[in-house]
């Protein structure tokens, strides 16, 4: 446990920790990092999504495997998404944002790596299959979503040509057409987007701790609610899940190893381009990446 935590989780978590070090102490101003989160996210993001989903083989995926973590994922989102309306009476956006952060795992910037660190690229394939699912599906329908609930800000286009033009889910969907097509891109483009892409975790995960850095810890009832059920709740729910569905080889435990990572920087990323509140996103981000070092490790 102690070697795959300084071995394989640290040095990851070690670039979030930098940025809020940095970013506390004002040596790199929040408008910095802005930038920087702005180019990982247009730029970086896509490169690193793209030959992912291009290169994907989904016939080595569980279905069963998947199709449990989804259905884990959608029934403790509705209740998450309740519980904040009804009971801690938070804004719609506010609320469908939280929720998002109880259960999209940060797997493709933080979990994926790790994974790989410890494991070995060849040995992740469970995990590459719910970053998958997460890039692919579950990004896509909070991308969609959260603009939809959001509206139209004055001046800005209409939201089917913003959703259009949002690289991202251009990514995505080239990625996805290539797939299915059974078609490449030329080996060049490849290794230019393999080159890109390993930049994103990094920068995005720097850039991340800058920006969090100026936001208080303190612990609201929101925030410890939306911390425990990610932390706890959703990891046990999918742990309950694959031991019912006894998915084949490694995927029980390595799909309960992502569940239990920490909360998705998507969340607070789309809580800044919209406008939300993030004095309750971005602690739950902070809590969710500092608490599950030792969780992970363990289970690991």
């Amino acid at each position: 446990m102690l070697t795959v935590l300084t071995h394989d989780i640290l040095p990851v978590f070690a670039m979030l920790a930098l940025g809020f070090a940095l970013g506390r102490v004002n040596y790199v101003t929040r408008a910095e990092a802005m930038v920087l989160n702005r180019v990982a996210f247009l730029v970086l993001q896509p490169a690193l999504i793209l030959p992912l989903i291009a290169r994907l083989d989904w016939s080595g995926f569980s279905a069963p495997a998947l199709a449990g973590y989804a259905g884990a994922q959608v029934g403790l989102f509705i209740l998450t998404y309740i519980l904040l309306r009804r009971v801690f009476k938070r804004e719609r956006l506010e609320a469908w944002l939280l929720s998002m952060a109880v259960i999209f795992v940060n797997t493709l910037l933080y979990i994926w790596p790790i994974a790989q660190l410890i494991y070995g690229p060849d040995a992740v394939l469970p995990v590459t299959g719910i970053v998958a699912w997460d890039s692919a599906v579950s990004f896509t329908f909070f991308i969609i979503t959260t603009d939809l609930i959001a509206g139209r800000p004055e001046g800005a286009p209409p939201a089917a040509r913003r959703l259009a033009t949002n690289p991202v889910l251009i990514a995505i969907a080239l990625g996805a057409c290539l797939n299915i097509l059974g078609a490449t891109l030329p080996d060049p483009v490849f290794t230019a987007l393999d080159f890109s892409g390993r930049a994103a975790a990094p920068l995005t995960l720097f850039a991340l701790g800058i920006i969090l850095s100026g936001h208080s810890l303190r612990l609201s009832p929101t925030i410890a609610t939306v911390t425990l059920l990610k932390l706890a709740a959703f990891p046990a729910l999918v742990w309950l899940t694959m031991s019912a569905l006894q998915p084949p080889g490694d995927w029980a435990p390595l799909v309960t190893l992502t569940a239990a990572g920490p909360s998705g920087a998507m969340a607070f990323a789309l809580a800044l381009l919209h406008g939300v509140k993030t004095d309750s996103i971005a602690p739950v981000i902070v809590w969710t990446s500092a608490l599950t070092l030792f969780s992970l490790a363990l289970l690991a």
